[in-house]
This record gives structure tokens, sequence and C-alpha cells, in this order.
């Protein structure tokens, strides 16, 4: 049941369910590729989804409302 409601949800929705947006904001700012993809595979990412995900917020913060 769990997995349906996980599966679901959006990027910001996971992180805040598993408590990791603090985590993953501060990989943000320092740019950080691997940490981003270790918070998002914790998240319940596949590792293809965590590196696509982690590539494309590394490549443009600001489109996800980071700044740069």
């Amino acid at each position: 049941m769990e997995e349906q409601l996980i599966a679901g949800m959006t990027v910001n929705e996971r992180l805040i369910h598993f408590g990791l947006l603090d985590l993953f904001d501060a990989a943000v700012r320092a740019q950080d590729v691997p940490a981003l993809m270790q918070v998002l595979v914790r998240a319940e990412f596949s590792d293809e989804q965590a590196t696509r995900t982690a590539k494309a917020v590394a490549a443009d913060p600001q489109r996800y409302r980071y700044r740069a």
C-alpha cells in the first residue's frame, strides 16, 4: 500500500515524507550530484530516476527554484 502512495508522489513530496528535504537542499546548494543521487535513492527513487533527476537539478537549479 505504501509503495502505491510513494509512487504517486512528486520529488518534493517524497523528500518531505522521508525527512530528506534539508539534505537535498544542501546538496543542491553544494552542486554535489553524488549526494543528490544518494538522497533520491533514500527517497526510494530507482538509480536511473535518481541519476536523471540529480543531473537535471544540478544543471539548472533556478528552473527548480533554487538560487545559483
